[in-house]
C-alpha cells in the first residue's frame, strides 16, 4: 500500500498521545482522516491541527468500546467519504496493580480495553474494508510490553496491561495470516515510551460498569527520553507502506527482545536433553 493520498484513515483514540500521533502521521500522506474519540473536544483540537496544515480531518464522538457506537462510526465515515482503507485502534488502558492483588472487576476492565476494544474495531471495520476496492490496513496499537514482560516500569505495576498487550500480538499475527490473501495488510505498533496523558485518561474514562472514574494520578515529570506522539505517525506510515506486521519505534530496546528470546532458546536446549 504504497500511495495513501486520497485513501480514507480511521484513527480510533485519535484526540490524544499516540492516536494523536498517527492521525497527523496519516494526515501529512495527503489522506483525508477521521478523528474518532470518546473525548470530542480533544478530537476537535487534533482535527484543527490538521486542518491548519492544510490536511483534511472531520471528527467523530465514539466509544471504541461499545460495539454500536463503533458501528455508527463506520457508517458515518462510508456515507460522507465514500470508504474506509486504513484502520487505526488504539484504546488502551493502564492499572497499577499488582497481578496477586488485582480483582476480576480490574481484568474485566484491561481487558475490554486492551483487547476487546481491538477485536471489536475490527469486526465492524472489516466488511468496510474489504469493500474498498483496493489495498486496505489495520493498525493495532499494542506497546512494546507485547514482546517483553517487565513486572514494573517506573514503579507502575505492569502486568495486567502486559498480559493484554500479549494477547494482542496473537490476535494481530493471526489477523495477519488470516487476511493475507484479501490484501489487507495487519500491523501491530509496539511503541516504547510515548509522551501522552494515557494514565490519567484511563483514570478519567473508567466506565461506571468498571467501577467508575478513579482519581487523577499524581503528576509527575515525564522522562525526558520519552518520544514525542508526533514522532511516532511517520514510523507508523512507513510500516503501513512496508506491510510490515511490528511496527518498532524504539529499535534499542533490541537488546531486551534478543535476551528475552535467548531465554527461550535456552529453554529449548534445556528440555532437549535427555
Amino acid at each position: 500500500m504504497n500511495d495513501l493520498s486520497g485513501r480514507v484513515a480511521v484513527v480510533i483514540g485519535g484526540g490524544s498521545g499516540i492516536g494523536r500521533g498517527i492521525a497527523l502521521g496519516l494526515a501529512t500522506e495527503g489522506m483525508p482522516v477521521v478523528v474518532a474519540d470518546i473525548d470530542a473536544v480533544s478530537a476537535e483540537a487534533v482535527r484543527d491541527e490538521i486542518v491548519g496544515a492544510g490536511g483534511t480531518a472531520t471528527v467523530e464522538q465514539v466509544d471504541g468500546t461499545d460495539r454500536q457506537s463503533l458501528g455508527r462510526l463506520a457508517e458515518t465515515t462510508v456515507a460522507e467519504l465514500g470508504a474506509v482503507h486504513v484502520l487505526s485502534t488504539n484504546v488502551g488502558v493502564v492499572a497499577d496493580r499488582p497481578l496477586a492483588t488485582a480483582s476480576e472487576t480490574d481484568w474485566a476492565w484491561i481487558i475490554e480495553f486492551n483487547l476487546l476494544s481491538a477485536v471489536r474495531a475490527v469486526d465492524v471495520f472489516l466488511p468496510h474494508l474489504r469493500a474498498s476496492g483496493g489495498p486496505a490496513h489495520i493498525v493495532i496499537t499494542a506497546s512494546l510490553a507485547a514482546l517483553l514482560a517487565p513486572p514494573t516500569v517506573s514503579g507502575v505495576h505492569l502486568g495486567l496491561y502486559t498480559a493484554t498487550k500479549h494477547a494482542l500480538l496473537g490476535y494481530a499475527e493471526s489477523l495477519r495470516g488470516e487476511l493475507a490473501d484479501e490484501g489487507i495488510g495487519v500491523s501491530l505498533l509496539c511503541p516504547g515510551m510515548v509522551r501522552s496523558n494515557l494514565v490519567a485518561t484511563s483514570a478519567r474514562h473508567r466506565p461506571a460498569r468498571h467501577g467508575g472514574p478513579l482519581p487523577p494520578p499524581p503528576a509527575g515529570a515525564p522522562a525526558a527520553t520519552m518520544m514525542e506522539p508526533e514522532t511516532v505517525g511517520p514510523v507508523v506510515v512507513r510500516g503501513i507502506k512496508a506491510n510490515r506486521l511490528h511496527i518498532l519505534t524504539h529499535p534499542a530496546s533490541r537488546s531486551f527482545v534478543e535476551a528475552r528470546h535467548a531465554a527461550l532458546v535456552d529453554d529449548f536446549a534445556f528440555f532437549a536433553e535427555a
